[in-house]
């Protein structure tokens, strides 16, 4: 097989897949079926689904005799692929008590190890290009997985009246600051997408040019003192700053704050992490916000929220280094005074931060042939975008062209914003 990521192809398969058990090594045997809402998954499910996903669009495709390590599964841990048949709804996820957790990790080892065989059998130079982008594939799809364990988790959590703690870590001061200042953009024809180097979704695909006219962006994101603001304005009282939809989704569940804020018996805000309850910070970074919540919040600054291509332009050139998913704390860091990033702040990792972009085609783009073209294309409908990966995200799995997508009304994941203008 060919080199893949300055690894060989063996070797990240075998990393990225050690990885998503760590993530739930914590858990107890009890945390791997819950499934507190129909857009969560059980833990269980995620780490059988990611294994399918193996089995079914590589060992069952290439792999001479394969046999199946539970016909079953391919029901069970199907996702949404039609193409291939039926599979277990969604919203029921949860029920499945069994195949255990101890048999799905034996599905996981099995499925392993006829992966490793498959690397070893010999195969032609084109059979081997095909295995190459699948296996890379699969990999980028369990990384998404893993950081859904984490959103699904601290969501299934959430709603436990004990708050349980997933994991314990160290909290990291930040720096105070006043008005967020901007950058500016001058503009003009520019080109977005991913240029064909390394591994790219299909939906990043082709690059293209886009006329922007001149706009600036914040520095950083909105921070937790400033939405705190916007709360205290009155801001989920006043109709003026929403979209119609948004206002109904506000009034409908009652929203007065982000998910996972919590005002305590002094009226003080805390807020749920992966750590358990503490005190609001201030100075980290907004999270866990719907994009109907951004773009109030923009409207009631006066600002906007960026287009994906202002976003994409603002970031190319800058490296791919901030708080993610290898950092171990899941949760968002406010600016550090030392920070040494220029011209923007934080824009990879922390939190996806939404854009005003929904989520459609790029030019001359063409889905994958076969199952794979399920994987992105039959999502864009009424859907935003989202940039720039979060805590939660691989670091490995992020680049400056990756379009994250999520519905408006979506707050369980690790999502934030920050402020556009024209100029």
């Amino acid at each position: 097989m060919e080199a893949l990521d300055e690894k060989t192809l063996t070797e990240r398969f075998a990393e990225i897949r050690e990885v998503s058990m760590r993530l739930v090594q914590p858990l107890e045997k009890e945390d791997f079926i819950i499934q507190s809402h129909p857009d969560v998954s059980p833990a269980k499910w995620h780490i059988a689904h990611t294994t399918w996903f193996f089995e079914r669009m590589i060992l069952k495709e290439f792999k001479s005799g394969y046999q199946e390590f539970n016909p079953t599964f391919d029901f069970l841990f199907n996702s949404y692929y039609n193409s291939i048949g039926p599979y277990q709804p969604r919203h029921q996820r949860g029920v499945l008590s069994r195949p255990t957790v101890d048999e799905v990790i034996a599905y996981r080892n099995y499925v392993d190890r006829q992966i490793h065989e498959l690397f070893s059998e010999s195969q032609s130079s084109e059979t081997k290009k095909e295995l190459v982008k699948l296996i890379d594939m699969g990999l980028q799809h369990e990384q998404q997985h893993q950081e859904l364990i984490l959103m699904d988790v601290k969501y299934n959590f959430f709603v436990n009246p004990l708050f349980p703690i997933y994991l314990k870590t160290e909290e990291f001061p930040g720096s105070k600051r006043s008005e967020p200042a901007f950058v500016e953009f001058e503009g003009g024809l520019i080109e977005i997408g991913h240029n064909g180097e390394g591994f790219s979704f299909d939906n990043e695909r082709p690059r293209h040019k886009v006329w922007l006219e001149p706009f600036q962006l914040a520095i950083e994101p909105v921070n937790n003192g400033e939405y705190l603001e916007f709360i205290k304005a009155g801001g989920y009282e006043k109709p003026e700053y929403w979209l119609s939809d948004g206002w109904n989704v506000v009034k409908e569940n009652n929203w007065k704050a982000p998910l996972y804020w919590l005002k305590n018996e002094e009226d003080e805000w805390g807020i749920f992490t992966l750590s358990g309850v503490k005190n609001l910070d201030p100075s980290e970074p907004v999270s866990h916000v719907s994009f109907y919540e951004a773009d109030a919040f923009s409207r009631w600054k006066g600002k906007r929220l960026p287009t994906e291509a202002e976003w994409e332009h603002a970031s190319q050139g800058m490296p791919i280094r901030g708080n993610f998913m290898e950092q171990g704390g899941y949760h968002p860091v406010p600016l550090s005074e030392e920070s040494p990033e220029a011209p923007l702040a934080k824009i990879f990792g922390d939190v996806w931060e939404w854009t005003s972009s929904a989520y459609s085609s790029y030019p001359g783009s063409k889905p994958l042939e076969g199952a794979l073209g399920e994987y992105n294309a039959k999502f864009m409908s009424n859907q935003m975008i989202l940039r720039g990966g979060s805590c939660a995200t691989p670091a490995t799995h992020i680049r400056e062209t990756y379009r994250n997508f999520f519905p408006p009304d979506k707050r369980w994941q690790f999502s934030g914003f920050r402020l556009a203008d024209d100029y």
